[in-house]
């Protein structure tokens, strides 16, 4: 999919992860290819007949970096609206450092999802740098470019490919 829709006052407006990148900035481009397949996934498990309204999904994950943050904002203004709630109870230390957090409850009128990150995607490097406090420049260097890699393996993915839908 390369457009997430949503509906909003009779009109449905379509969201491209070049739209969310422009609302986010270069910073976290990672975190919002994952925003992008978490919607993109979510959306087809709660609303397949159609674009939901955009301000009645609401989103709670375990995962606080800002570019899935932003793109759930861009796409949903789940932020503005006191829908998106960063929940760290959510993370689930049995799926491994590298898929903890990559958790996100996604809901939609009475129905909601639980979306789980599959393994292949977050690598060991880029949790390291992640948590990395006084990161060098060298390091930042390297972390700017894990992220663009994980952004284009993420978006290069089919959103069923990169989230599972948790039944448990």
């Amino acid at each position: 999919m390369t457009h997430i829709e949503v509906a909003e006052q009779g009109q449905t407006s379509a969201f491209s992860f070049e739209d969310m990148m422009k609302y986010h900035g270069p910073g976290s481009p990672g975190g919002v290819a994952m925003s992008f397949k978490v919607l993109e996934r979510a959306f087809g498990v709660l609303s397949p007949d159609g674009p939901p309204q955009r301000r009645e999904v609401a989103v709670r994950t375990s995962f606080g970096g800002p570019g899935a943050r932003d793109g759930v904002e861009a796409v949903t203004r789940a932020v503005t609206g006191e829908r998106y709630t960063h929940d760290p109870t959510l993370t689930r230390p049995q799926l491994g450092r590298e898929r903890e957090r990559f958790v996100f409850v996604v809901t939609y009128g009475d129905r909601s999802v639980t979306l789980v990150l599959r393994d292949g995607y977050v690598t060991p490097e880029f949790i390291d740098l992640a948590r990395t406090e006084g990161r060098t420049q060298q390091q930042n260097e390297r972390f700017t470019a894990v992220k663009a890699e994980l952004a284009e393996l993420v978006m290069g993915s089919a959103a069923d490919d990169v989230y599972d839908v948790d039944e448990g």
